[in-house]
């Protein structure tokens, strides 16, 4: 056991150490300095939301010990994610790892650099969900949480594996009291988002909607027990435009039930903004077809 224990000490550290050239402090608020991740060697860093309050200006500490200033390329603050570009300055791109494989009980470290040099906390993999959407309003693929202590500079930071690859982006603002990660495909396609548009592009339907229990045979038609009662348009907006009213209950959206809020907003992804798609509506107790064009939140 003796054996076994100090073997895996070793390979742990050597884990850190191997993850650390790709690990930054960043030092974009008043106080503590936070930590980020070499996403790309061409200058993209990702790191926390919350952790960065000006656009430019903000200092990088590389694992060299030098220091390159950076700047804000976008932010999407419903997943705490934010992706920055240093220029002139050599960098390490780390490695990823998707999460399909992991389970809950695997090893996991967290890493950050809030100061010179790496710091580390081991924990497990402690649950692990289908898609989710944020409190903020972010669609995350997966819910990833562990048990690692989150010490105060480590959002922004790495959640990696034994191998050291990254599984995803460590934050303490997602959700509070709870240690979570981004995980990767969410990251991966927030940065393109970011770097192709500068935001990330939502959907916007333009209704107030509250959810409500159809009557019995309007369920058994529409084979769902609720639907989403329409309680105001914005004027000259996308449901206004299509026709919607006050009092239409929308019961399915491109194709998909929509029983509740949540699944409304999963689809309003930035792919459909601009899009026309049908929608399945109940007026006057009847069920009805229009077509609504998709428009872009503001």
């Amino acid at each position: 056991m003796g054996e076994f224990l100090s073997d895996l000490s070793s390979a742990l550290a050597g884990t850190v150490q191997a993850t650390s050239k790709s690990i930054v402090r960043v030092e974009g608020r008043r106080r503590l300095p936070a930590s980020g991740v070499i996403w790309s060697a061409d200058g993209i860093i990702v790191t926390a939301d919350h952790v960065v309050r000006r656009d430019d200006g903000i200092g990088i500490g590389l694992p060299d010990r030098q220091k390159a200033n950076a700047e804000v390329v976008g932010r999407d603050p419903t997943i705490d994610l934010a992706v920055l570009r240093v220029s002139g300055a050599e960098l390490e791109a780390a490695q990823v790892a998707l999460s399909d494989k992991l389970q809950v009980g695997h090893l996991v470290l967290a890493l950050g650099r809030p100061g010179q040099g790496i710091q580390a906390t081991l924990g497990i993999v402690s649950a692990l969900g289908e898609a989710w959407r944020t409190p903020a309003g972010g669609q995350l693929d997966r819910y990833l949480q562990t048990d690692v202590l989150m010490y105060p500079g480590f959002s922004g930071g790495p959640l990696v594996d034994a191998a050291g690859r990254v599984l995803g982006m460590n934050t303490s603002a997602v959700l509070r009291g709870i240690s979570l990660a981004v995980p990767v495909p969410a990251i991966q396609s927030t940065v393109q988002a970011l770097l192709d548009h500068g935001k990330v592009r939502r959907g916007f339907l333009g209704a107030a909607l509250q959810p409500v229990r159809l009557p019995g045979q309007l369920a058994e038609g529409t084979g769902q027990q609720t639907g989403l009662l329409v309680l105001s348009v914005t004027p000259d907006g996308p449901a206004d435009q299509a026709g919607l009213v006050l009092g239409d209950t929308i019961v399915a959206l491109a194709g998909n039930a929509v029983r509740h809020l949540d699944e409304l907003m999963a689809l309003l992804s930035s792919d459909i903004v601009g899009t026309a798609v049908p929608a399945r509506i109940v007026r006057g107790g009847q069920i009805e077809e229009i077509s609504v064009v998709i428009g872009e939140r503001p």
